[in-house]
């Protein structure tokens, strides 16, 4: 039975609509510190990062103001990259970490992931275990008066973060004379992104650092990276980094303008890893992630799987093959050799760590060539459109005239009102028109639901 209120990352949604709300946010927490208290048996932690949204002011105090009733002790840390949140729940030995986000998501979603005591995303049994505290009587876990946590707000959680990333690489690493674009989508990262390679010595030129609640993932970011690429040809810079809302996903651009997607950047990150004799068991795709990279994984040789689509899927099937890099298309990559969880800020200084005797962004980020590969995205009103019989005969119909051509994917987006559409060929013509297919049948149904 699928979950009631957390999807593929977290819970999220349009803010005061459904469960996004200020007093959803308070069961939420709540429930999350009832289930996560008394974990340990020293003072009971919960520490809270954001992103940059406006309503992460109307929903903090209020996810707040639930810990604090279960008897949760409460540090909030303003905004921080998610894995940074991850990363500082482990090193201050907290019951749990939440982070208030929805990532590449528009400025009017919010949302949350959760994070255990190690760091690590929550199963669907504790989501479910949860869940079932969420629709119990509030009264049922309030704490006693004598025993409220209490608030504190940390102010150097950036620097403690910035810190951990800079351990992870020898004190000599040095980005002196290396010029850096990054777009922070005017998120998570847009202290920590510059901050970090600037301590490092190098020269940056930045956008997407003026948030104002508003303008998160606007047109700009890693879902829009041309931004990034304007910014590369501009300053003729060695390397573009372009991160989400969260920064826990990562795309970039190399010093001749071309855009690296996840797909690449994993292929070279294991080919260096696999080299230094760091790479363990093997990779851990998605179905999503190009045949092209398959391909080049069979021919070098390297173990090579597929998840289902979500960075908390790769995780877990990484955990469960023992392996130490997984990831995405979309640029969440997980370098488990340091890592609970994707962070662009992170894979970002492993390319820059190649790149440091001189290397081209140019040579070492065009690994494989793709099979051509077309991605479309259709809002929805009710994403169980997919499953009515007219869309399930398009879908057949599309895959039979596909055949052994490529392959075609159509899912239902775990995070936003979308159904997603992959088609992959040598053939484009052949693609475009498998995808129309499916397409005509799903707009039949918006009309049909009087959504267009």
């Amino acid at each position: 039975m699928p979950n009631k209120y957390f999807g593929t990352d977290g819970i999220r949604g349009r803010v005061n609509e459904g469960n996004i709300n200020g007093e959803m946010f308070f069961k939420f927490g709540l429930a999350a510190g009832t289930y996560f208290k008394n974990f340990k048996k020293t003072k009971q932690i919960a520490i809270i990062a954001k992103d940059t949204r406006l309503s992460g002011y109307a929903l903090e105090p209020a996810l707040v103001s639930g810990l604090v009733s279960a008897g949760m002790h409460v540090y909030t840390l303003g905004p921080l990259p998610t894995n940074g949140l991850a990363m500082l729940t482990k090193k201050m030995k907290a019951n749990m970490g939440i982070m208030i986000t929805a990532s590449h998501n528009p400025y009017y979603d919010n949302g949350l992931k959760l994070f255990g005591p190690d760091g690590l995303k929550l199963s669907d049994k504790i989501e479910k275990k949860i869940e079932k505290l969420i629709e119990s009587k509030i009264n049922k876990n309030l704490s006693k008066p004598e025993i409220l946590g209490r608030v504190k707000r940390l102010e150097d959680a950036n620097d403690r973060y910035i810190r951990i990333l800079k351990n992870n690489f020898p004190n000599n690493f040095s980005l002196k004379g290396i010029k850096i674009a990054i777009d922070c989508a005017n998120g998570a990262g847009y202290k920590s992104g510059p901050k970090l390679l600037k301590s490092l010595g190098a020269k940056v030129y930045q956008i997407g650092t003026s948030p104002n609640g508003l303008n998160i993932n606007d047109k700009c970011g890693s879902t829009f990276p041309n931004k990034i690429k304007f910014l590369v040809k501009k300053h003729r810079v060695n390397l573009g980094i372009s991160l989400d809302g969260d920064a826990d996903r990562i795309i970039l651009c190399d010093e001749k303008g071309k855009i690296i997607d996840g797909d690449q950047i994993i292929a070279m990150l294991a080919n260096r890893w696999k080299r230094k004799k760091i790479l363990k068991g093997g990779v851990v795709g998605t179905l999503m992630s190009n045949y092209g990279l398959q391909n080049y994984f069979r021919q070098q040789k390297t173990k090579f799987l597929r998840a289902n689509v979500g960075d908390r899927y790769v995780k877990e099937s990484m955990q469960k093959n023992r392996f130490n890099l997984g990831g995405e298309q979309s640029g969440h990559i997980i370098l488990g050799k340091f890592a609970t969880t994707g962070d662009g800020l992170l894979v970002a200084l492993e390319v820059l760590f190649s790149m440091r005797k001189g290397k081209k962004a140019s040579d070492l980020l065009n690994v494989f060539k793709p099979m051509p590969q077309i991605l479309e995205n259709i809002l929805v009103r009710d994403k169980n459109i997919i499953n009515k019989l007219r869309c399930k005969k398009a879908i057949r119909k599309a895959n039979k005239l596909m055949g052994r051509n490529g392959r075609l994917l159509v899912r239902k987006s775990g995070t936003e009102p979308k159904i997603r559409i992959m088609g992959e060929s040598h053939n484009k013509n052949l693609i475009i028109k498998c995808i129309k297919i499916i397409k005509q049948s799903i707009k039949y149904w918006n009309l049909r639901l009087k959504f267009w």
